[in-house]
């Protein structure tokens, strides 16, 4: 047991790294050849926060524990909403100021509506995982022509601008993709096994270890992230992080058991961790629209989301 737990603690470590390495690198690469500093924050950057997910969910399909992986998925998005921007917005008040966030959440609680249904029969089905693998492609084109009609004076562009790598050469920027095309799914494969083996040997199901320890785990760096925008003063990159990060995990991840390994899932997905979310979902929605006009997620609201997820794992494990 001890070894497994090693294994994993040292698989999380190894799998953020890469992600983390292979954004770098990718993100270098794309501003070397003359993208935009907007299109790669919308798409590379944002894509690649989910990147420990997609990657643990395609292996955990693969292995055939389709539980774990839409517990990744669903998981992920509960503790980005209520852990990462609850410890966040505690930290300091978030501002919602960008015009191109208040665009992404309506598409956020549209694709979590879409995946709660999905998942209302208990199962997830090869069709499901195509069309939310098409949207997801649908929403990376659409982020991409977005990038180009985003205002001047936008918040987020600054903010954007400075968390593109420069002047990286690229060579290194080739190097450092190469590394986390390798690491990324090695380091999974480790975890993912190491996970179930835990999960096993305590009599957790394969769900709810996907719900806590990998989802909290894989929200490392989104915490990181976001901890570190708002501590610069830049909140709308903060909850864009948060945003764009939830956008793909229901697109992106939730489509690989569906892809990889079609199958009757946990009932407990679609009857609470599902409901869990679009309920924490919905909140966060009217945190950010709220009817006194400041769009403004305050240290009082984010103490609701850190007692929402305190009691969400407790249900979890009593």
């Amino acid at each position: 047991m001890i070894i497994n737990l090693v294994i994993f603690l040292v698989g999380l470590v190894v799998l953020s790294w890469s992600a983390d390495r292979f954004v770098y690198g990718a993100s270098a690469l794309a501003k070397n050849i003359g993208v935009a500093p907007m299109m790669i924050g919308l798409t590379i950057v944002a894509m690649g926060s989910s990147a420990p997910e997609i990657v643990v969910a395609a292996t955990a399909s693969l292995s055939g524990s389709s539980d774990t992986a839409v517990g990744n998925a669903l998981g992920s998005n509960i503790t980005n909403i209520a852990l990462v921007l609850g410890i966040t917005a505690m930290i300091k008040p978030l501002l919602v100021s960008s015009t191109t966030l208040r665009r992404e959440l309506p598409v956020m609680l549209l694709i979590t509506l879409i995946a709660v249904y999905f998942l209302s029969d208990s199962e997830l089905t090869r069709i499901e995982g195509i069309i939310l693998i098409s949207l997801f492609v649908f929403v990376i084109a659409g982020m991409a022509v977005l990038s180009f009609k985003v205002e001047k004076n936008d918040p987020l562009v600054a903010e954007t601008e400075t968390e593109v790598p420069s002047n990286v050469p690229t060579t290194n920027a080739v190097f450092w993709v190469i590394v986390g095309l390798i690491l990324l799914p090695l380091s999974a494969h480790f975890l993912v096994d190491s996970a179930v083996y835990i999960a096993r040997y305590y009599g957790i199901s394969d769900l709810v270890i996907g719900l806590t320890i990998i989802a909290i785990g894989t929200s490392l760096p989104e915490l990181a992230a976001s901890v570190a925008g708002v501590l610069k003063g830049e909140d709308d990159l903060a909850l864009g992080n948060i945003i764009g990060s939830n956008i793909f995990n229901l697109l992106a991840v939730l489509a690989m058991p569906g892809l990889i390994h079609p199958s009757v899932i946990d009932g407990a997905a679609a009857n609470r961790d599902s409901l869990v979310m679009l309920g924490l979902s919905v909140l966060l929605f009217v945190f950010c629209f709220n009817f006194r006009g400041t769009r403004q997620i305050n240290r009082t609201e984010a103490g609701i989301f850190i007692l929402i997820f305190l009691g969400y794992q407790y249900v979890l494990f009593s």
